[in-house]
């Protein structure tokens, strides 16, 4: 069976830029999409970057143990499907799980051949200068995913990997060696 590769890390610091170009150089690798409660954002398309559910389905699919994992962050729910992962870990694809610091080490305890990698933004001040250049977010949501980063970040020591996104490409040469010492 082929490990599943979980990236994680604090909102902003580019795993979704990261993982793009990752996949762009490698497309034999799968990127999992998460299901969420969440508005759509301008350009997003349903199926590519998320499952958009309601809240009611969300819960239902809860109830009904369809998620490896699942989250609830500023008002909105996140989730894996288990089906999708599971099939994927069985059919020897090369998958790419992008969730939240918590469902990654909830991933971990239910699937052992997991390799963890968080990214780490170059400081904290580029974080939030990234956090603030999105424009998508109200500042009492900024205000609260930069309290939330501080205790994510030191929940890192958990990962197998770190990678600092000093820039995207050193990352993607970063995680393209993590695999291939891990031999994914």
């Amino acid at each position: 069976m082929k490990k599943l590769i979980v990236i994680s890390g604090s909102s902003g610091v580019g795993k979704g830029t990261i993982i793009k170009n990752f996949l762009q150089k490698h497309p034999d690798f799968k990127l999992s999409v998460s299901c969420t409660t969440r508005k759509k954002r301008e350009g997003e398309i349903d199926g590519v970057n998320y499952y958009y559910l309601s809240k009611e389905e969300f819960m239902k699919a809860v109830n009904n143990d369809e998620f490896l994992e699942w989250t609830e962050f500023s008002d909105n729910y996140y989730g894996t499907n288990k089906t999708f992962v599971q099939k994927c870990l069985d059919n020897n694809e090369r998958l790419i799980l992008e969730i939240d610091v918590k469902g990654a080490i909830n991933v971990k305890e239910k699937i052992k051949n997991s390799v963890l990698i968080f990214i780490l933004p170059p400081s904290f001040e580029e974080l939030e200068r990234r956090l603030r250049g999105r424009k998508t977010e109200t500042e009492e949501s900024i205000r609260k995913r930069l309290s939330i980063v501080k205790s994510e970040i030191q929940k890192s020591k958990l990962f197998d990997y770190t990678v600092t996104n000093n820039t995207v490409e050193k990352s993607v040469e970063e995680i393209e060696q993590i695999i291939k010492d891990e031999q994914i």
